[in-house]
């Protein structure tokens, strides 16, 4: 059975915030991505040094030699927090890759681009009005699992090191989500 993929939004396609900024199309920021001050979310530094976030270091986690010392700090830190930040080591290839996507030509990139009433591919995010305000920023949005889910026109374009480097993200991932459970 081949697979569909899913729709699930209905966005509007709008230029590439990349392209405008590198091609020199603007002389300044259009407004639809200019935010009000009651848009920008506040930043304070009140809670102090106890509400340090634990760093959990999973790959330490699910070895075999774990130590309690990490089960503890992941027992606090979803019995306070309800989430924790993972040591991002193990993601600085799929990083490096994501990059070198964003650096390819606009030509690459277009063979990616979304399709009408649908939110996967090359663009913007959820895209409903033109009055809508945008961040000033492109991004990729791709659903890997299920894997029956995923776009046939979309995953097979994408770079075969991009491609690559993601099913390995996804394995090791899946093998991390049976270990933490």
């Amino acid at each position: 059975m081949e697979a569909k993929g899913a729709t699930y939004y209905n966005s509007i396609i709008v230029p590439s915030v990349q392209e405008m900024a590198k091609g020199k199309m603007i002389k300044k920021v259009p407004q639809r991505y200019v935010r009000s001050g009651l848009d920008k979310a506040e930043i304070t530094d009140e809670c102090g040094p106890r509400t340090k976030i634990p760093i959990i270091d999973l790959n330490r986690l699910c070895s075999s030699t774990y130590t309690a010392s990490e089960i503890d700090k992941l027992d606090l830190a979803c019995k306070e927090w309800g989430f924790f930040q993972a040591n991002p080591n193990f993601l600085d290839k799929l990083k490096s890759e994501i990059q070198d996507f964003f650096n390819l030509p606009m030509e690459e990139k277009k063979k990616l681009w979304q399709q009408p009433c649908d939110m996967e591919g090359f663009g913007q995010a959820h895209v409903v009005s033109e009055e809508q305000k945008l961040d000033w920023g492109d991004m990729f949005y791709l659903l890997m699992q299920p894997a029956r889910l995923r776009k046939p026109h979309l995953f097979p374009k994408l770079p075969l090191p991009f491609r690559e480097c993601l099913e390995a993200a996804i394995i090791r991932l899946s093998i991390l989500l049976l270990c933490l459970l």
